[in-house]
């Protein structure tokens, strides 16, 4: 472990001083081609960061901020879009929103609020409290795993992804609103309320990557695709595109932790949620649909979901014992912090 966070402390310095050469070099060159060149080695680099770390966690985490996130928001930026080129004053906040999944909240007034349909404050206080409480009970349920069946070990991983990202990120959040002084929006929408997949992915699912996606993939392809087939179509494949970009980073990610070629199994689950979500959103569009119950059509995505989830997201996760790494990771850490707390106490 010693050499491992050996590892991440020298990541995360090349990381840095990648940004500080963004911000204080690429910015100062003209939009377009010349920056993106100037910027490509830091993509580059980005890509390669995961490769020095063989923790689930660590590995995961960096692939997820630099090879996939910070990666797109530079390319943004190469062009002048995105959030980076609004923080071209300001490099502490320049360095913070590159390298983390974060957004400044918006202030919107109730009347935005009710037409968007959501609400996305942070979650809380107690609602936080029992999400750490249920995901502390996970890990001791792991313990008697042997004696469950299949099926609830599944339910019980599925429901642990879900926990520790989200509770991870809302400590990241936290900390980097307290140290830049400005509120962060929450990155997930309680997606377990979602009504429908359009609702689960693009309003409440990790929302910086939804965000990011967006800018990255959805939009340019849209754009070009109204040329040729219409603006309604036009919707459709920019979805589908970038559901099948979300899957080719997952297989990257998925590569980094267990260093094993890719079975695309994963593609196929999000190629497969957005020919669904296309298909919901042409069905909404044509027919003027109304939904049924949000209590039916949330159990409805729920089921979808998790089924999807088991049958082609999990597997190769399971198959090489990566869930059994994350699960020993998260006790070791636990233990550490149980220590240190005795330790101090006596």
């Amino acid at each position: 472990m010693g050499e491992e966070l050996r590892n991440l402390t020298q990541v995360w310095i090349s990381a840095l001083i990648s940004i500080c050469y963004c911000y204080f070099i690429s910015s100062r060159i003209a939009k377009g081609v010349l920056r993106l060149l100037s910027i490509l080695p830091v993509c580059i680099l980005f890509l390669v960061l995961p490769l020095f770390l063989s923790t689930v966690h660590f590995c995961g985490i960096s692939a997820l901020f630099f090879s996939w996130l910070a990666n797109s928001k530079l390319l943004l930026f190469a062009f002048d879009q995105g959030p980076l080129c609004q923080l071209s004053s300001n490099l502490s906040r320049f360095i913070c929103f590159a390298c983390f999944p974060i957004k400044i909240s918006q202030n919107r007034s109730p009347n935005a609020i009710k037409n968007l349909h959501r609400k996305n404050e942070p979650l809380p206080k107690w609602v936080l409290a029992l999400k750490v409480l249920v995901f502390g009970g996970l890990l001791r349920v792991y313990e008697y795993s042997d004696g469950l069946p299949r099926f609830v070990v599944l339910a019980l991983y599925c429901l642990h992804i879900y926990l520790e990202v989200e509770l991870f990120l809302v400590l990241v959040g936290a900390v980097l609103s307290t140290l830049l002084g400005c509120d962060i929006e929450p990155v997930f929408n309680e997606p377990y309320l979602a009504t429908s997949l359009q609702d689960f992915w693009s309003r409440r699912w990790n929302l910086m990557v939804s965000a990011v996606l967006r800018s990255t993939v959805h939009k340019p392809v849209q754009r070009f695709a109204s040329r040729f087939l219409g603006p309604d179509a036009a919707v459709l494949v920019g979805v589908m595109a970038s559901f099948l970009v979300s899957g080719l980073m997952h297989e990257l990610i998925y590569f980094y932790v267990i260093r094993v070629p890719p079975t695309w199994e994963v593609t196929c689950f999000f190629v497969l949620h957005g020919v669904a979500t296309a298909t919901e959103i042409a069905v909404k569009k044509i027919l003027r649909w109304r939904p049924p119950h949000r209590a039916v059509s949330g159990l409805a995505v729920l089921v979808f979901v998790s089924v999807t989830g088991v049958w082609l997201f999990l597997p190769q996760l399971l198959r090489n014992n990566v869930h059994e790494r994350a699960i020993s990771e998260c006790l070791l850490v636990i233990d550490f912090a149980k220590r240190k707390l005795f330790i101090s106490s006596s």
